[in-house]
């Protein structure tokens, strides 16, 4: 998919030589802040990425060079009559791309995916600091829903 707003930048599935710069994206301030997966541990879990039925991890590209990236989940559900959902995951902009409609189009690329697979909700969760991406989110149409809990297990 190529974005409306920024000429030339695509979104894709990601594949194995882009890990370095997910990584790298990862590692931001108010992200991991520089700690992160290495290349082979990360190499090791996106080779278990394709044994999962539709969990994809995705790229935004302004040529060649990696500038955002996000990962998605279709996930079957018994419940909503078997009407899967989409689960949007570990969305990061390079700093410089930031407001330059990098996250809008890998968010509308999300949601192209979940209409293909039927999803009845796409949903994501953002920490609560993060409230610039929040006002992100809630200019793309997204609404705050529900409480999300978590346990350390």
């Amino acid at each position: 998919m190529t974005a409306q707003t920024v000429p030339g930048l695509t979104v894709r599935r990601a594949n194995e030589t882009d890990l370095p710069d997910v990584l790298a994206l990862y590692a931001q301030p108010g992200l991991d802040d520089g700690t992160v997966l290495s290349i082979e541990a990360a190499q090791r879990l996106f080779a278990r990425f394709a044994r999962y039925p539709d969990y994809t991890l995705h790229v935004a590209c302004a040529g060649d060079q990696v500038v955002g990236t996000y990962a998605l989940l279709i996930m079957d559900n018994l419940a909503h009559v078997g009407t899967p959902s989409g689960i949007v995951e570990d969305v990061a902009v390079a700093p410089a791309w930031q407001s330059r409609g990098v996250g809008r189009a890998m968010m509308d690329d999300a949601m192209a995916h979940c209409r293909r697979a039927g999803c009845y909700k796409m949903v994501l969760s953002s920490n609560l600091k993060r409230e610039k991406a929040h006002l992100f989110y809630e200019r793309l149409g997204f609404e705050r829903h529900g409480v999300s809990f978590r346990v350390q297990p």
